[in-house]
């Protein structure tokens, strides 16, 4: 009986052993398993997380680049390249300001016209006969140097019965053509060779010119300003003053039905003999009315005109598109009523 228990005790002890294994082994396994998901939490959130971040970093990217694509970035530039700028642009400038005054200098007065621009007065009119009126007297003004849409504008909103006489086309100026056309009556102002001038348009005619090139140029002039009858020159004091040069000139202009009017820009014009061989009238400038072109030098150049036109019937005044003459033009509306205010046309 006592054998018998001593085995069922020592059985008892075995199961017990082997139920405390199975009892350890049971809380490794448990402890791994919780140790492992915790790990693998961790790791899983930390994961997370750093694709979370991508995530904003890819949004934040692709902003960026959008921004990028509608605005392009800035990159400031180092101190002593946007001072090396600074001073070439500067530098420009006052080459653009220096070719401005240049062209200005050439343009504000009358006196490039003649054959010294530093004369105090232009050369004089032609003698002519006092005459007793009949009638009103008439006077013609010629705007020279005609060329651009705005010179237009200004003299046709003056609402005075002037005389447009254009410049040939030239890179710069090529709708002055254009513009003549749309002109009811038009001259060309013909640019010819002066003695001291050098700012010289593109085709000025030259006393060495030929007969051929000088009869050709006037073809030209013909077929661009096909309803021109009358020309007068714009500088040309050597021109003019060279009788073989204004015989070949006369000869052309008569070959294509258009009349010379004498700018006159020197006193030594040879016009006058060449047209009387020609058996054609000799027309020429009165009074050049802004060879100085403050308003009120042209005022009085205008009431000068005004009393030649009255003495001998009538008058040609030259000027040219310039503020302060079209101002004075303007202001002279009232004087204009002792005279008719002609086209070029009805003086011939």
């Amino acid at each position: 009986m006592a054998k018998k228990r001593r085995k069922m005790r020592k059985k008892s002890s075995k199961i017990l052993i082997y139920f405390l294994w199975i009892l350890l082994i049971l809380v490794l396994v448990g402890s791994i398993l919780s140790i492992g998901y915790y790990l693998g939490y961790s790791d899983a959130k930390s994961e997370i997380t750093k694709l979370q971040n991508e995530k904003v970093h890819q949004k934040e990217f692709k902003e960026l680049q959008n921004k990028k694509l509608h605005k392009k970035e800035v990159i400031p530039l180092p101190k002593h390249t946007k001072a090396k700028i600074i001073e070439k642009t500067e530098d420009i400038k006052h080459k653009l300001k220096e070719v401005l005054k240049k062209e200005q200098d050439i343009d504000v007065t009358a006196g490039h016209e003649y054959a010294d621009e530093h004369l105090a007065l232009p050369p004089k009119p032609a003698k002519r006969k006092i005459v007793k009126l009949t009638s009103k007297p008439k006077l013609a003004i010629i705007i020279d140097d005609m060329s651009t849409k705005s010179q237009v504008r200004e003299v046709e909103e003056l609402g005075l019965n002037l005389t447009m006489s254009f410049l040939p086309p030239r890179p710069g100026r090529a709708e002055s053509a254009k513009l003549a056309a749309k002109e009811k009556f038009y001259m060309v102002h013909l640019p010819m060779e002066a003695m001291h001038y050098t700012a010289e348009e593109p085709n000025t005619l030259r006393i060495t010119d030929s007969q051929e090139k000088i009869s050709k140029r006037i073809r030209y002039i013909k077929k661009i300003f096909p309803r021109v009858k009358y020309i007068n020159n714009h500088t040309g004091s050597k021109f003019t003053s060279n009788e073989k040069a204004m015989n070949r000139l006369i000869y052309a202009l008569k070959k294509n039905h258009i009349n010379f009017i004498d700018s006159r820009t020197i006193a030594q014009t040879k016009a006058p003999q060449v047209m009387k061989n020609y058996g054609l009238r000799y027309i020429s400038r009165d009074v050049f009315l802004d060879h100085h072109t403050d308003e009120a030098y042209v005022l009085g150049q205008i009431k000068e005109a005004i009393k030649i036109a009255k003495l001998h019937g009538y008058a040609i005044a030259i000027g040219h598109p310039h503020l302060n003459t079209l101002k004075a033009l303007k202001a002279s509306k009232s004087l204009f009523k002792s005279v008719d205010l002609v086209q070029v046309d009805k003086i011939y």
